[in-house]
C-alpha cells in the first residue's frame, strides 16, 4: 500500500499531535497480522512506534473480537502492570488502513533462534511470573468482548474443522479421539493469553521487556498458557529443554506457583499439550485455506499450510508413549521407493528447480526487509513442491482416520503406531525436514 506514509502520519496526528513520519518498514514477522516500525518526531521528541494491522477485512471475518476489543485487553493489561507494550490510538474506519492500533515501539529481541542461542540466566523465571500476573487479573477489568472458553465446545468445533478440510489425516483423528476421551473437569476461568510462547515475547539484556500478540486471548484454564510454550514446535529445535527452549518443567511451575499461579497438575497440562498441538495441526490447515478462499493470498500462507506435519509428527510422539511396550519397541516399516532419476526432457521438478535457483541467485540478493523474507518463504515453497514430487506419497487415509476416529482402531493394534511413525516422518522429511523434532524422532523410533 503506497499511501501508507499520508495515511499513517494523519492518524499519528490525531493520536499525537503534529510530528513528522520517518523510517517506516515492514516488519518480517507476524504469521496472522501486518505490523510496521517506523519513528514519529514532535518538536525535539523523536518516539518509535509500531503499527498492528490485519492484512484485510475477511481474515478478519472468523475473529471472536476485533482490533478495538484487542487494543483495549491490550491496554488494560498493561494497565494492570503486566509487560504488554503500551497502546496510543486505535484505527478508525475513516483512516483507510484497515483495523488496527498503534503501540510504542519495544527495544528488544523477539527471534526465538537468537534468544534460545543465549538467553538471559532470569528469563524462564520471568516468563512463569508473568503468566502468573496475567492470570491474576480480575475478569472484570477484562473487556466484555474477551470470550470464554468452553472446552467440550471447542474439541467439538476441532472435529467439524476436521472432517471439513476432508478426515483423512489419520493422525489428527487419533488426537481427537484421545482429548476426547481425556478432557479434564472446567478450571475456574483466568485470563489466558492464548499465544505464550517464544516468538511473542520480547528480550533485552536484563531479561523479559514485552508479552506481544494477545489476538489469542480468552478466559479459560490457566494449564492451556502453561502447556502452549512448552510444544515441541515453540522450543525452536531445543528438545531437551521442554519449558520454551529455556529449561525443565519443574523450574517453570515452580517460578509460576511462587508468584501466586495454582498448583500445575500434571494430567491438565499434558491435556492441553496434546490438545493445542492438535489445535495447531489444524491452524496450519486454516492457513492454506486463507490463500484458498482470498483472506491472505501470501506464499507464506500456503507455505504455513504444509507445517501440519510437524505436529502430526509431535502427536505421534506424545500419544505413541501409551501404547503398549511392545508396539513402542516394533521396528518400522521401510519408505516407499522414490521416484527413478529422469533422463529425458526438463520434468517438473527440475523446472521448479530452475526457478527456485533464480530467486536466490537473482531475486533475493536484491530484495531487502520484508521483501528479502517472502523471497526466502516463496524458495522454501518450491523446496517443498521439489520434495513432494520426488516422493510422490503422503500420509492421508480417509478409512484409516474414521476408524481411529470413533475408536475402532487404537494404537493396541500390532503394526499400527510403527505405520504412523513411518508415515510421519516421511511426510515431515517431505514439508520441513530441518524441523528439529524429525531428527529425534527419527532416532527414537531407528527410522
Amino acid at each position: 500500500m503506497t499511501d501508507i506514509p499520508v495515511l499513517l502520519s494523519a492518524v499519528m496526528e490525531r493520536v499525537q499531535g503534529c510530528g513528522v513520519l520517518s523510517g517506516l518498514s515492514r516488519l518480517s514477522g507476524g504469521a496472522n497480522m501486518e505490523s510496521w516500525s517506523f519513528d514519529w518526531t514532535s518538536g525535539d521528541v523523536c518516539g518509535g512506534y509500531v503499527l498492528r494491522r490485519a492484512p484485510s477485512v475477511l481474515y478478519m471475518a472468523d475473529r471472536p473480537f476485533g482490533h478495538a476489543d484487542e487494543a483495549a485487553l491490550v491496554m488494560a493489561v498493561f494497565d494492570a502492570g503486566v509487560r504488554a507494550p503500551e497502546v496510543v490510538g486505535v484505527l478508525e474506519p475513516g483512516d483507510g488502513l484497515g483495523t488496527g492500533y498503534v503501540m510504542r515501539r519495544v527495544a528488544g529481541e523477539a527471534t526465538p533462534v537468537r534468544i534460545l542461542a543465549d538467553p538471559p540466566a532470569s528469563l524462564l523465571a520471568e516468563l512463569g511470573r508473568e503468566l502468573a500476573r496475567i492470570h491474576a487479573i480480575p475478569l472484570d477489568r477484562v473487556p466484555e468482548a474477551i470470550p470464554a472458553m468452553d472446552t467440550a465446545a471447542a474439541l467439538a468445533e476441532l472435529r467439524l474443522r476436521f472432517l471439513s478440510y476432508g478426515g483423512d489425516r489419520p493422525v489428527i483423528a487419533l488426537a481427537i479421539r484421545w482429548c476426547e476421551e481425556h478432557q479434564p473437569e472446567a478450571a475456574a476461568p483466568v485470563l489466558v493469553h492464548g499465544d505464550y510462547r517464544m516468538g511473542n515475547v520480547m528480550v533485552d539484556g536484563d531479561g523479559l521487556a514485552a508479552v506481544l500478540d494477545w489476538e489469542l486471548a480468552h478466559r479459560g484454564d490457566a494449564h492451556e498458557d502453561l502447556a502452549f510454550g512448552c510444544m515441541a514446535v515453540w522450543r525452536f529445535g531445543w528438545l531437551d529443554r521442554p519449558a520454551f527452549g529455556l529449561g525443565s518443567l519443574d523450574d517453570y511451575f515452580a517460578a509460576y506457583e511462587a508468584a501466586g499461579g495454582a498448583k500445575v497438575d500434571a494430567p491438565r497440562f499434558r491435556f492441553w499439550l496434546v490438545y493445542r498441538t492438535l489445535w495447531w495441526a489444524l491452524g496450519c490447515l486454516q492457513m492454506g485455506q486463507a490463500w484458498r478462499n482470498g483472506a491472505d493470498r501470501t506464499v507464506e500462507r500456503v507455505v504455513v499450510g504444509r507445517r501440519t506435519a510437524e505436529q502430526e509428527l509431535d502427536l505421534v510422539r506424545l500419544l505413541g508413549e501409551e501404547a503398549p511396550e511392545d508396539e513402542r519397541a516394533r521396528a518400522l516399516p521401510p519408505s516407499p521407493d522414490t521416484a527413478p532419476v529422469p533422463t529425458g526432457e526438463p520434468t517438473k521438478a527440475e523446472m521448479v528447480q530452475a526457478v527456485r535457483d533464480w530467486i536466490e541467485g537473482s531475486i533475493k540478493p536484491q530484495a531487502e526487509g520484508h521483501a528479502k523474507f517472502e523471497a526466502v518463504v516463496a524458495m522454501n515453497a518450491l523446496g517443498i513442491v521439489l520434495r513432494d514430487l520426488e516422493a510422490g506419497v503422503r500420509a492421508e487415509d480417509a478409512l484409516l482416520a474414521e476408524a481411529l476416529l470413533s475408536g475402532e482402531r487404537t494404537l493396541a493394534e500390532p503394526g499400527l503406531l510403527a505405520r504412523l511413525r513411518r508415515d510421519v516422518l516421511d511426510k515431515c522429511a517431505v514439508d520441513s525436514p530441518r524441523y528439529a523434532a524429525l531428527a529425534a524422532a527419527r532416532a527414537d523410533w531407528r527410522g
